[in-house]
């Protein structure tokens, strides 16, 4: 694709290379989105950063096919800080998708990316990632997205595996008319944590949000949803929409749900829904009759629950996904 990519001006390098042939534009917008004071992990990212994509899409150009990366831990002991960012100038267009998985350790790694996208009047991103880390993986990461005039930022979000996920994507809703949306599924095994969420700061008139995030829990896993809408009280006309719901495998299983809403002002519309519930027996029951393995009737429920957010996924990402999903649910049923 690079050549075609080339002819419409779009520029996809690594991020060193990004700094190094492209410093008038990555200089630019580094650490703008995420100041390098944000928090310890943004501030050693920025220090230490290597790998990761640097895009950018000049006005008006609108990308057909997804830009694809992929990240990988090869050995132990290993601290992976990978830095992407992304701009889509006026009017333009793009869907961007990143894969992450490591085999498994016996010590601990870390990943510890940055991801800074800014999308311009107009413009249009869709970050789509799946990860599949190793149980000995922890990833903790800071991903937000700057939305100006009548742009439009969507976080497609898939996790499965690791020690600890701490992961809350964000939307800073800049420009008037700018719309910012999460979608997350997470999944969280014997002795992991997925503690995930979203984050909307709406600083402009006429904004929308809409946070959909669905987790799944197995055997002594713990998924958590951690949110944070912002609404201002000069602000008029905005929209926000978030849906948490959690699903349960065995009795061990934990699910928590911390939504922080705050809106103020008198002309804004927010509304939440929250829901958790256990594997249905009589819908196990039910397909047990039919013939269908205990095991296999468990991941047909699973994937139903989440059927809705993996149809957002292309369809090699979402035939993938379910595998893995099944995949993880061996061994969980009894």
């Amino acid at each position: 694709m690079k050549t075609h990519l080339e002819e419409k001006g779009v520029i996809f390098v690594g991020s060193t290379d990004g700094l190094k042939d492209h410093p008038e534009i990555f200089r630019k917008w580094f650490g703008k989105v995420i100041p390098t004071s944000d928090n310890k992990f943004s501030a050693l990212n920025s220090a230490a950063f290597s790998g990761g994509s640097f895009i950018y899409v000049p006005p008006g150009v609108k990308l057909e096919q997804p830009l694809q990366a992929y990240f990988r831990i090869n050995a132990e002991n290993f601290g992976q800080f990978e830095r992407t960012l992304i701009i889509a100038d006026e009017g333009s267009e793009l869907t961007y998708m990143e894969g992450c998985t490591a085999p498994k350790f016996e010590t601990a790694t870390l990943h510890s990316a940055v991801v800074e996208l800014i999308a311009m009047p107009g413009a249009k991103i869709q970050y789509i990632t799946v990860q599949n880390w190793s149980s000995n993986v922890f990833n903790l990461v800071t991903k937000r997205a700057m939305a100006h005039e009548e742009a439009e930022v969507r976080w497609i979000d898939c996790n499965i595996g690791s020690r600890l996920t701490m992961k809350y994507p964000g939307v800073i809703l800049k420009g008037r008319k700018a719309r910012g949306e999460v979608l997350s599924i997470a999944l969280a095994n014997d002795g992991q944590h997925q503690d995930t969420g979203a984050k909307m700061i709406h600083a402009a008139d006429e904004t929308t949000s809409n946070v959909i995030s669905k987790s799944i829990s197995i055997g002594k896993g713990r998924s958590t949803y951690r949110g944070l809408i912002k609404i201002p009280k000069h602000l008029s006309n905005c929209k926000n929409n978030t849906e948490c719901d959690a699903l349960l495998i065995n009795s061990n299983s934990r699910t928590d749900t911390y939504p922080a809403i705050v809106v103020q002002g008198n002309h804004n519309s927010v509304q939440h829904e929250a829901s958790v519930s256990k594997v249905s027996a009589e819908q196990i029951f039910y397909m047990r009759q039919r013939g269908i393995p205990e095991v296999d009737a468990v991941s047909l429920s699973v994937n139903g629950f989440v059927n809705d957010l993996t149809r957002e996924f292309p369809m090699e990402y979402s035939v993938e996904l379910k595998r893995l999903i099944e995949l993880e649910m061996e061994g969980s049923v009894g």
